[in-house]
């Protein structure tokens, strides 16, 4: 298994967890913005550099949320 699949496991098993606890979707954006915050204390953690371009990550990010709500699909 790859590091990437391994990781999308981990994400799944994150995502069941989460919604196990609440059920309400729209209290997730909680748990959104915290896992931002801490990939971002991790990125910088590993290298003080990596803040640029986690800050150039952010609106591509956000592209991908509009594209979400424009075609229905990630």
């Amino acid at each position: 298994m790859s590091k990437e699949d391994d990781l999308k496991e981990i994400l799944d098993e994150a995502a069941i967890k989460i919604s196990r606890v609440d059920t309400n979707p729209r209290t997730w954006q909680t748990w959104v913005v915290y896992l931002l915050g801490r990939l971002e204390a991790q990125a910088l953690d590993a290298d003080p550099a990596h803040q640029a371009a986690y800050r150039e990550m952010l609106p591509a990010l956000l592209d991908s949320i509009r594209n979400r709500e424009r075609t229905g699909g990630w």
